[in-house]
């Protein structure tokens, strides 16, 4: 059998006679392949994008409590200290005298006490016996009194020996990181005196910078996503911790404290940051893929809408007015109603009234 090549013009009603096969044209294309979603109407959400700083919950400049020389610092900078660790040793040896002199006055007037108490208890068998005076019985309560009340004072002049020896000793008020060292051995440094920084790890804040014009729109329900310098591909849930209602009068701005679950994280004190705050609009509008807008030079944006004929699609371009985007959608303020198809993948290059085919939805 012979096929079209051989039949054509005048030779085609030759070759049907001769019972010769025709092959089929070539089927039509029904235009370019598209992908659609379909607008709907909900709620939108104003996505605020700010940025903003980590901060620790605890920062303190460590100073020590009494003047002396720094016998030993026992930290360097990035040293990660615990609550009560000993940082800095200041030379104590005049604290450490003037403790033993108190322990020896305890001791002095801590064997007084004893000796008036015996005697004291010789008295009393004296004079139940009318032996001595009542009076000279009394002399020796009396001295039984006075040597406690001087125990108590030797007992405390020794006390706060014990407690100027122990401040010769700085030590970490919390646990954390020594973010810098101001002193070395053998300077001499007094109270007031900056020796060590210390910084918290450990529930970190982030301090954000918000736009004064949204505070009242702002509660500890409002969701909150942030990203971090250290992990710039993900987006961690945080919670609002403090809204601080004091506006910085030249950033017209003030400042929204959040907390992110997790010491783990790789971040600390001083950090950039950024955060997307999750705002109820407060209205219903139209909304659309973000992929099915078009911008053209000239401010204009379109978006291709899918129309069906008798089971036959083509698009047609219509001119919208976009809104707020959030969530990979875009709110319509004009030119579209709900339950209309657009198309959101093939819209670079069609045409008014161009035929296509839809190869799926989403």
């Amino acid at each position: 059998m012979r096929g079209l090549g051989m039949c054509g013009g005048r030779a085609l009603a030759w070759c049907l006679a001769l019972g010769v096969a025709v092959a089929a044209p070539p089927a039509v294309a029904a235009g370019p392949t598209v992908v659609v979603a379909e607008s709907r109407r909900q709620a939108v959400v104003e996505e605020l994008r700010v940025s903003g700083t980590v901060t620790a919950p605890r920062a303190a400049r460590l100073s020590p409590a009494v003047a002396g020389k720094v016998a030993s610092l026992r930290v360097d900078v990035g040293s990660r200290v615990v609550k009560d660790q000993v940082l800095v040793e200041l030379d104590a040896e005049l604290a450490r005298i003037e403790l033993e002199v108190a322990q020896a006055g305890v001791l002095q007037a801590s064997e007084a006490l004893a000796d008036a108490r015996r005697r004291a208890a010789d008295g009393r068998r004296l004079a139940s016996s009318r032996s001595i005076a009542a009076s000279a019985y009394e002399a020796l309560q009396s001295e039984v009194r006075a040597d406690t009340a001087l125990l108590r004072q030797r007992e405390a002049e020794r006390r706060g020996a014990q407690a100027r020896l122990e401040r010769h000793l700085l030590r970490a008020p919390f646990d954390g990181v020594i973010s810098a060292k101001l002193t070395e051995l053998g300077e001499w440094i007094a109270p007031g005196d900056e020796a060590l920084a210390l910084v918290a790890e450990r529930g970190l804040w982030i301090d954000l910078q918000v736009p004064q014009a949204y505070f009242p729109r702002l509660d500890p329900e409002v969701p909150v996503r942030v990203r971090l310098d250290a992990l710039p591909g993900e987006a961690l849930a945080a919670r609002i911790e403090r809204i601080v209602p004091v506006s910085d009068a030249t950033a017209r701005s003030f400042l929204l404290r959040v907390g992110v679950a997790g010491d783990a994280l790789p971040m600390t004190s001083g950090m950039s940051a950024s955060a997307v705050l999750r705002l109820d609009a407060g209205r219903e509008r139209v909304v659309v893929a973000r992929d099915a807008l078009l911008r053209h030079a000239d401010g204009r944006v379109t978006v291709w809408v899918v129309e069906t004929d008798g089971g036959a699609s083509q698009v047609v371009e219509r001119a919208v007015q976009p809104g707020l985007g959030f969530d990979g959608m875009v709110e319509i303020v004009d030119g579209l109603e709900a339950g209309v198809r657009v198309v959101v993948e093939g819209n670079e290059s069609l045409r008014q009234g161009q035929a296509v085919t839809v190869a799926g939805a989403r």
